[in-house]
């Protein structure tokens, strides 16, 4: 059985089946290892975008799911204007004549 020929079958049946998906959009690199599938988009895992899964479909889904997160806006309540603040910055050092001034 041609495993790269099924997995690439596979991917084009999610990807249609899902027009607007990341996986659709990006086309990340499919591997099998270790009984997994692994969907990736970038130069390694640690540096990229990953899904994993037991099957393709499973590895695109988490794949789409990660894209998403990594991709999403931050959080609209965090970026509400703030009011401007007075800051202010205190030395905390021990003085050496602290002893004296407490006699």
């Amino acid at each position: 059985m041609d495993y790269a020929a099924a997995a690439i079958e596979q991917m084009d049946l999610y990807c249609t089946a899902h027009p607007g998906s990341p996986s659709a959009a990006r086309r990340p690199q499919l591997f099998f290892r270790s009984d997994l599938w692994i969907a990736l988009l970038g130069p390694t895992i640690e540096e990229g975008i990953v899904g994993i899964g037991p099957t393709v479909a499973a590895a695109l889904r988490a794949f789409d799911a990660q894209y998403q997160v990594r991709l999403r806006p931050p959080n609209e309540e965090i970026n509400l204007p703030m009011k401007a603040q007075q800051s202010f910055t205190v030395n905390l050092h021990r003085r050496s004549d602290c002893r004296k001034l407490r006699a």
